[in-house]
């Protein structure tokens, strides 16, 4: 089944939600990062839940980006998603490897660790908008939530999940968030709270079969619900070019640009998001410090 994001929201306007599939892309961040099980289960769960917040977004240039700096094995996460949600991530160390937690499952809290959440929206203001939490566990769903409710004040229910075969390929990824808007009442809660909580994990629910669609029905069953027609194909995409590479390079300033020249002749920069390399020779270096302050 191809990756598909739907959208739908209760008739009374009390409830939103988002239900994706990305196994594609989540398989698509894997080949380029070459992660190992527990990298890619952490990275295709904040690419993933990036991508649904992506759909908050309104204009073309707006982003949101998260980022996970714990003191785990896997170093800091990064993902970012535009309003098509389009997504690229990275995660310092892909191979960081750990052995199954008590319950079996790959152990994505501590590989993470400690630290902080950040959120970034940045929708073309002056300065982008941005909020902080701790990490409270590092599994990736449970501290999107716990940001949710701190942060931005939004009761929320987030589920992720990222299945991982033998051979270190995505055999499943997928997602949904569940938010209550200011008129929800606290029987709505509590019942939404319910279903959440005795849901099978959203993996399942894919490898069963079921379509984006039929998760968010069960998932807001009693409810009266309307799904958006507009549905979305989340994607891995990188926006990285020669010429965002030739700023960056020109960013680092006329001093450290002239070492470059006088000591290397050439610069390779690689691209943290897709892993492509960018050679710039001499004679680029030198018009580059030209335009550099």
């Amino acid at each position: 089944m191809a990756d598909k994001l739907v959208r739908g929201q209760s008739t009374d306007g009390t409830i939103k939600v988002f239900v994706a599939e990305t196994s594609e892309l989540v398989g698509e961040a894997q080949k380029i990062h070459k992660s190992l099980p527990v990298a890619t289960a952490a990275l295709g769960r904040t690419l993933t839940v990036a991508a649904i917040m992506g759909q908050n977004l309104k204009n073309d240039a707006d982003s949101v980006t998260i980022q996970f700096r714990g003191d785990g094995i896997l170093g800091n996460i990064v993902a970012v998603s535009d309003n098509k949600s389009q997504v690229r991530g990275y995660v310092v160390n892909p191979l960081a490897d750990l052995p199954l937690n008590k319950k079996g499952k790959l152990d994505v809290g501590k590989a993470v660790g400690k630290g902080d959440l950040c959120v970034i929206y940045d929708m073309g203001m002056k300065e982008p908008y941005s909020g902080r939490v701790p990490i409270v566990t590092g599994e990736i769903a449970e501290d999107m939530t716990y940001y949710f409710a701190k942060s931005d004040q939004v009761p929320t229910a987030i589920g992720l999940g990222v299945l991982v075969d033998t051979d270190c390929s995505v055999k499943t990824a997928g997602g949904y968030m569940i938010q209550l808007m200011p008129d929800a009442t606290e029987e709505t809660a509590q019942k939404l709270e319910e279903i959440v909580r005795n849901a099978p994990p959203i993996t399942e629910m894919l490898e069963k079969g079921m379509t984006p669609e039929e998760i968010l029905f069960f998932l807001t069953d009693g409810f009266d619900m309307l799904v958006s027609n507009e549905t979305v194909t989340p994607v891995y995409k990188c926006k990285c070019s020669p010429k965002r590479m030739r700023d960056a390079v020109i960013s680092i300033g006329k001093e450290e640009l002239k070492r470059i020249i006088d000591e290397d002749g050439k610069c390779e920069v690689e691209c943290q998001f897709c892993n492509s390399k960018y050679v710039f020779q001499k004679d680029e270096l030198l018009k580059m410090y030209d335009l550099a302050r």
